[in-house]
């Protein structure tokens, strides 16, 4: 199975909303970088009555967007992926305005317990403020007019990640779990590598024709871009494991060899995420480290 093959073709057309398949809309913030490429999507699902999901960023341009896009349609539910600070922080301020209830899997949380002396290196991006009206079950069925969305739970990226599979359709909006343009990063303790293989093995237990992601344009053939996905996620944890074979301890050492082809500006990132590889297979006894694994961490052969 050969690596995923990116995709960084995409016009973001920021401020307007841009149909992107039957009955949906998509606006993109204006709020591009290294770790959100062209910005986040917001999309609106439905006619006369709709749904939001991930309204977005504190960015007064977008929010003017939004309501722009929905002038003279109500707002039935607003749903929220995940409590990262590019997806959330509009939702409250949306429902106040419509009197929609925001429905997510839950509060921000860390995926496992912070270690004695760990500091969470993504608290300052996370929504820690966010509260959901609705704290919806994996497999919830939220009915809305003429269209229904089912939650799926697919934690990794964050604890809470969901992502909404529009019923009967085949098309989930996958937020940050799957894109088309780059791998999701993987980050602990807000994330955890092993809950996000598990959720890239629930998404194949589904038929579905594309996906609506976060960022970024539409995942086309996601089967066969989800199983990919895995592929490049095993040929990460072979590199680690070669490179503790060859002798290096570290992930600082490690980052420059792997990730020698990244943008620099993501380096701090992919550190992280090679964590959440050594994380996983020190749980796996795999690999082993002194204490519990961590960012300045030894790492060893087992």
């Amino acid at each position: 199975m050969a690596q995923p093959k990116f995709s960084t073709e995409f016009m973001p057309a920021h401020g307007e909303a841009i149909s992107v398949g039957p009955d949906i809309q998509r606006i993109t913030a204006p709020n591009s970088g290294p770790l959100t490429f062209h910005g986040t999507n917001s999309y609106i699902i439905g006619r006369d009555s709709v749904a939001v999901i991930d309204p977005g960023p504190a960015i007064e341009s977008h929010y003017a967007a939004l309501l722009a896009a929905l002038k003279g349609r109500a707002v039935s539910h607003i749903m929220v992926s995940h409590t990262h600070k590019d997806h959330s922080p509009l939702a409250r301020r949306l429902a106040d305005e419509t009197g929609a209830p925001i429905v997510a899997e839950g509060r921000h949380r860390a995926a496992r317990p912070l270690f004695v002396g760990e500091v969470n290196p993504l608290e300052e991006s996370s929504d820690m403020d966010f509260q959901p009206d609705i704290e919806a079950d994996d497999g919830q069925l939220i009915d809305g007019d003429g269209w229904a969305l089912r939650v799926l739970h697919t934690p990794g990226h964050t604890a809470n990640h969901a992502s909404f599979a529009l019923e009967n359709e085949g098309i989930v909006f996958s937020a940050d779990h799957v894109m088309a343009w780059a791998t999701s990063i993987v980050a602990p303790p807000d994330g955890s590598m092993s809950d996000y293989m598990e959720s890239l093995d629930k998404m194949l237990e589904r038929d579905d024709q594309y996906y609506l992601p976060g960022h970024g344009g539409a995942v086309e053939e996601p089967d066969r871009f989800v199983r990919a996905l895995r592929t490049h996620r095993k040929m990460r944890e072979a590199a680690v494991l070669d490179r503790l074979s060859k002798g290096d301890r570290t992930i600082a050492d490690m980052v420059t060899v792997i990730y020698r082809d990244t943008d620099a500006r993501l380096h701090g990132a992919a550190a992280l995420s090679l964590l959440a590889h050594l994380e996983d297979m020190v749980s796996r006894g795999i690999v082993e480290t002194e204490d519990a694994p961590s960012i300045n961490g030894a790492f060893f052969l087992k």
